[in-house]
């Protein structure tokens, strides 16, 4: 899958899908700094207990805050009565505490909020993406950019973005306090900062590459995963099981390495980070005892700049952390912004929704799948409205293709031709309207992991259960449903694994049913079913949808025989065209595949 940086940006991508948590974020943020502040304010109540309440040190303190201390009776007093100033620092705590607890709980209301705002708007997004587009992207890939793509994101936005303004306040203060107690002892604190700062950027190169890779092997596992326990019908039914077990453990090998390569980056980063911060620390220490013996700094200045020292490396060293995981974010926010910037299926302007009961018409189509040979190759023909069109080919020959383009799961290039229902060219009627009244039943039906009743009634939520056991007669399937111990309400496994081939076939088509379109595409779903079920399906459609338009695909003649014309394809083209009877004595392609297919059958017979 194509990683291309998302056209909108990655900033301007988030802050479209922090869209309904932007306040609670802001409040986040506002609680954070009130926890910052705390922070720089014990510090300066154990100095002031130290140096002036029990030192009787002259005080330096500003006129607020001695009009404050002079409201309590003066340092004398507080130092007669240094519970005062305990409760002081504890008031400073519980404000601390509820400010964490604010921001805890204004953080989780942000971060699942946007979480969820993601996760609909990808939904949402991909779900009217073309039908190209998903035959492009694995479904396993695309499962886990919608997952841990996503956590990524929320986890740098909530645990490193909202904690912005509370390393701005931890800084710009610690360093304000410091550089006005003793500013030699500050500038030589701030020595190896720009050697920490270095460090963490020269890493984020690599911890952004390495966890590029270990995210785009994630995804190739989890779609072998979800290709395997879809397929695992096909795995067993060819004792396929080693084979595939061996190439997963190989995948997951590779994709373990990488971890492992990643965690050692990471280590070394984060060993040599605090090797440079201990050193920092160190330096501080010494220096500030030599401070104190000289009696450049007091003792409750020495220990309010160890604390405020403390409170600066903190932020450095979180510096690190907010680069590596910025760098996992940023991967992910281009592997989300691919989704997004993928276009979605748009109506042309001025879109219309004609009456789709006309003739179907194709002129001139000629197509060819992305990246392949051309299938089709100037097709054309006229289906009168209410009839039955038939068409047989060979595998490959485009039949389905035919299908795929009528209701424009694929649309036309310019200069392709054209398919018009009603002399109305379908490349102009609205899509939604022009699905809702094609109703199509795909070669490889596929059902729900629901019960019977939910998969059938899927086109419309106010189906009754007579109108939807009417649809299932049609094809007969109601008296297989009815031997069920549940009936309607048996649970169908994932992609209908609980059911023959058969019954699948036929609760697609009953499924279809339920629309009542005008125009019915049947393309080769009645192959799993034995030939006098056909026949009374094929019966029970004459009796019911007699007027509408129906397509037959087939590659069993006896499921054409009755159609008002039938179209065989040969590599793309049209090879004959006519009414059943008429292609019986043609002596082409349709002559001989019914000769076959007669000889097979009295074959069975003898």
């Amino acid at each position: 899958m194509q990683n291309p940086k998302p056209s909108s940006g990655k900033a301007a991508l988030i802050w479209r899908f922090l869209k309904g948590s932007k306040h609670f974020f802001v409040l986040s943020m506002l609680m954070a700094a009130m926890t910052a502040m705390s922070d720089m304010i014990t510090p300066q109540i154990i100095r002031a207990a130290v140096d002036n309440a029990i030192g009787g040190n002259e005080p330096t303190f500003g006129p607020a805050v001695m009009k404050l201390v002079n409201a309590v009776g003066g340092f004398a007093y507080l130092g007669q009565n240094l519970w005062i100033m305990a409760i002081a620092v504890l008031c400073v705590a519980v404000v601390k505490v509820l400010s964490q607890y604010g921001f805890l709980a204004f953080n989780t209301r942000a971060s699942e909020t946007l979480t969820k705002t993601m996760r609909d708007t990808l939904y949402t997004h991909i779900e009217h993406l073309p039908f190209s587009w998903h035959m492009k992207n694995h479904t396993g890939d695309i499962i886990q950019r919608c997952t841990s793509d996503i956590d990524t994101t929320r986890n740098f936005v909530a645990g490193q973005m909202t904690q912005l303004l509370r390393v701005l306040i931890l800084v710009t203060l610690s360093m304000t306090f410091m550089f006005s107690m003793t500013p030699m002892l500050a500038v030589i604190s701030l020595l190896p900062m720009p050697l920490i700062v270095w460090y963490s950027f020269r890493f984020q190169h690599k911890i952004g590459a390495g966890f590029k890779e270990c995210d785009e092997s994630e995804g190739r596992l989890s779609a072998m995963a979800q290709e395997n326990l879809t397929g695992v019908r096909v795995v067993r039914a060819f004792g396929r099981e080693r084979y595939e077990r061996d190439r997963f453990e190989k995948h997951n090998e590779e994709y373990t390495g990488l971890w492992i390569r990643l965690a050692r980056l990471m280590a070394r980063f984060w060993s040599t980070a605090d090797i440079l911060s201990g050193m920092q620390i160190m330096l501080v220490v010494v220096f500030g005892v030599v401070f104190c013996l000289k009696g450049q700094m007091t003792s409750g200045e020495y220990i309010a700049f160890i604390s405020y020292n403390a409170q600066l490396v903190w932020p450095i060293r979180m510096l690190g952390r907010m680069i590596s995981d910025m760098s996992k974010a940023g991967v992910a926010i281009e592997r989300i912004g691919y989704i997004i910037d993928s276009e979605v299926e748009k109506d042309c302007e001025g879109a219309v929704a004609p009456d789709m009961t006309g003739d179907i018409a194709f002129e001139h189509v000629s197509f060819a799948y992305e990246g392949f040979p051309q299938m089709l190759h100037d097709i054309t023909f006229t289906m009168k409205a209410g009839t039955t069109l038939g068409i047989l080919g060979g595998t490959g020959s485009g039949k389905s293709t035919l299908m795929l383009l009528l209701d424009r799961l694929y649309d036309l290039p310019e200069n392709s031709g054209r398919i018009t229902i009603g002399g109305v060219d379908i490349a102009t009627i609205q899509r939604e309207h022009l699905r809702k009244n094609i109703g199509i039943v795909l070669q490889e039906p596929f059902l729900f992991s629901r019960t019977l009743k939910e998969n059938l009634s899927i086109t419309d939520e106010q189906l009754t259960l007579s109108d939807i056991r009417e649809a299932a007669r049609a094809a007969c399937l109601d008296d297989t449903i009815e031997g069920f111990t549940k009936g309607y309400d048996t649970f169908v496994g994932e992609r209908g694994v609980t059911l023959s081939g058969g019954q699948k076939q036929r609760a697609a088509i009953a499924r279809m049913l339920t629309q009542h379109t005008p125009i019915m595409i049947f393309d080769d779903s009645l192959s799993a079913v034995d030939a006098e079920t056909d026949a009374k399906i094929r019966t029970a459609l004459e009796k019911r949808f007699g007027s509408a338009s129906i397509i037959l695909i087939s590659h069993r003649i006896t499921t054409l025989s009755k159609a008002d014309q039938v179209i065989v394809l040969d590599r793309g083209r049209i090879a004959e065209m006519g009414t059943p009877a008429e292609l019986e004595k043609a002596g082409g392609l349709y002559q001989r595949i019914s000769e076959i297919q007669s000889l097979s059958a009295e074959e069975v017979d003898n």
